[in-house]
């Protein structure tokens, strides 16, 4: 079995792989149809993953990799835009049971743009979504092969980020890309704590920012809400879309 830990390319040679990818994966992505993606499926993933297979690895996932890996959007991924999920339980013994599970957030990918300076992904900064999330599956596909090889993985410890900077030419390994809460802050003017309005049922009502994701989470005193402060003031809890709220 050949060790993909020690694969190094050039600078050179992973600018022209990535392209390569990008150019296949637009031509015969059944959703996305070019570099600016406005809708994306699991099927798609796939298929990403299965020409970094061809292109970087040459073809090691398919040939070699004895477990299952399994890959998917997640609309519930907010602060992380990637995320390998390895069993604690794994048995090395065994490897043809070994199921690892990588999830990319797809608010991040479809967010993309919405603040221009937030376009790093391991310290490079991108000029599309779909090099925005090549990049981000780099980064999840290192941690699948630490895990294989050594059973566990931190992309902050040197030989995650010597991989990383080897194979793909990530010098970070953090993502530097817009959150919820970093939209709401800079394009609408508000954040966690702050008092807002919204329209409700011909309404509009008043409450304190909670949490922000996809849509924010605003408490509005009522006597009546199934929610209480430590001073006995009770809340009901509403979801309101960032759009419609302004700040008071």
């Amino acid at each position: 079995m050949r060790d993909i830990t020690t694969i190094k390319y050039t600078p050179q040679e992973i600018a022209k792989k990535r392209r390569q990818i990008a150019k296949s994966f637009v031509l015969n992505s059944p959703n996305v149809k070019s570099a600016d993606i406005k809708q994306i499926s699991d099927r798609d993933l796939r298929l990403l993953f299965e020409l970094y297979d061809q292109v970087f690895f040459d073809g090691w996932f398919r040939e070699c990799f004895p477990g299952t890996l399994k890959l998917s959007f997640s609309r519930r991924m907010t602060k992380s835009a990637g995320k390998t999920l390895y069993p604690k339980n794994a048995d090395p013994s065994r490897p043809e049971g070994l199921v690892v599970e990588v999830r990319i957030s797809v608010d991040f990918i479809l967010g993309y743009g919405a603040l221009a300076e937030a376009n790093k992904v391991g310290g490079i900064p991108t000029k599309s979504s779909l090099e925005a999330l090549q990049i981000i599956l780099e980064h999840e596909l290192i941690h699948v092969i630490e895990f294989f090889y050594f059973q566990q993985s931190s992309c902050k410890k040197e030989r995650f980020k010597t991989m990383a900077q080897n194979l793909f030419g990530h010098t970070e390994s953090c993502h530097r890309l817009a959150t919820n809460q970093q939209i709401a802050r800079q394009k609408l003017g508000f954040a966690i704590g702050d008092t807002v309005s919204f329209p409700c049922e011909g309404k509009r009502l008043e409450g304190i920012v909670h949490g922000i994701r996809k849509r924010a989470t605003v408490m509005v005193r009522d006597e009546k809400g199934s929610f209480t402060d430590q001073q006995g003031n009770r809340y009901a809890k509403y979801y309101v879309p960032l759009g419609l709220l302004q700040k008071v």
